[in-house]
């Protein structure tokens, strides 16, 4: 079981570095490495890159398979303690980390089956798309790790970059890699606390959701909704 555990975790270590070192690399490396197994460029509404195979096609899924999210910090993200000047311990880090993968997953897995026509599997078969998804360079400001309600004036809630990989999930064939960074009400000025970090973490994880579901109804001719 520590074996398969290792196994999966280098994997998606390996695509996270492979996709984030790429996010700031030089225009020939990005492209380089985004279209590793023979990915083209190609243009999605509202998603910063997407490479996808020549010829491929969603139309043929009819589930979804989501791995366990990877999430990673933003490299200069040290901050302190709402209304203090002590940094964050390692736990607290580690509790907004699990956090920020666990409100990933559940709204890509709401989102996703809203409409009753993809359900999220499982299993491994010919139907099914394997969906490997990993946030990094999250950065969350006024983290809000206390028992009490301490809220903070910010621009911003924070912000966090997703990084993704569409395969079949029968034989592993990989079929598209997006990357996209999206910031938390960033036009205004507002009151944050906890509360609201998460629900602007879910509304950037339902987008993104929303935008695969919309794909994949449209490889199959059906009205999104």
């Amino acid at each position: 079981m520590k074996t398969i555990a290792t196994l999966r975790t280098a994997g998606l270590l390996a695509l996270t570095l492979v996709l984030s070192s790429a996010l700031a690399a030089s225009s020939k490396d990005l492209e380089a490495r985004m279209a590793k197994d023979g990915l083209q460029k190609t243009s999605v509404k509202g998603v910063d890159l997407a490479y996808a195979r020549p010829g491929a096609t969603l139309a043929t899924y009819k589930r979804v398979k989501l791995d366990p999210v990877e999430v990673s910090f933003h490299p200069s993200w040290n901050p302190t303690r709402t209304g203090s000047s002590l940094k964050l311990s390692a736990q607290e880090k580690e509790s907004i980390r699990s956090g920020v993968a666990k409100l990933v997953e559940e709204e890509f897995a709401r989102e996703i089956q809203a409409g009753g026509r993809y359900p999220v599997v499982a299993e491994t078969a010919s139907d099914v798309l394997r969906v490997k998804a990993a946030i990094v360079n999250l950065y969350v400001n006024a983290p809000d790790t206390g028992p009490g309600r301490t809220r903070t004036i910010v621009a911003s809630a924070g912000e966090m970059t997703l990084i993704a990989e569409l395969s079949d999930a029968a034989s592993g064939q990989v079929l598209a890699r997006v990357a996209d960074r999206r910031e938390a009400n960033k036009s205004r000025m507002q009151l944050t606390n906890g509360v609201v970090n998460e629900s602007e973490g879910r509304l950037i994880a339902a987008a993104w959701a929303k935008t695969l579901r919309k794909a994949l109804d449209n490889a199959q001719g059906l009205g999104a909704k």
